[in-house]
């Protein structure tokens, strides 16, 4: 058996993981804790790259980027540019398009390490 039909085969039994992703990025506390995650991690290495996937799956899941753009009131070119993996959006503009995906920026306060 070829890798091709093996993997076609697989992907028949098991389904693809980003179609399951975007599935159950459609449940609004899922997509939150899945941008929260992908937000600590950007806070901890610094790269947008997975922070700006993260809220393009999101945009997917919640009805593409065209609906975005509209409920975020930017074109949608500027919006494909802003999410790629060189975007980096303005404070103003992220918060347009969090709002746009039914979410706000919030703050918390960064735990510390408890001493014992």
């Amino acid at each position: 058996m070829n890798n091709k039909t093996q993997k076609q085969k697989i992907l028949e039994r098991t389904g693809s993981f980003r179609e399951y992703l975007i599935k159950e990025l459609q449940n609004p506390e899922e997509a939150s804790i899945y941008l929260q995650v992908a937000l600590d991690e950007y806070q901890q290495d610094g790269n947008t790259e997975a922070f700006m996937l993260a809220l393009r799956n999101v945009a997917q899941a919640t009805g593409g980027i065209g609906m975005l753009a509209k409920k975020a009131e930017l074109s949608r070119q500027n919006l494909y540019h802003t999410l790629s993996s060189k975007g980096n959006p303005s404070l103003k503009k992220l918060g347009s398009i969090l709002t746009g995906l039914g979410f706000h920026l919030s703050i918390a306060p960064v735990r510390q390490p408890e001493h014992t």
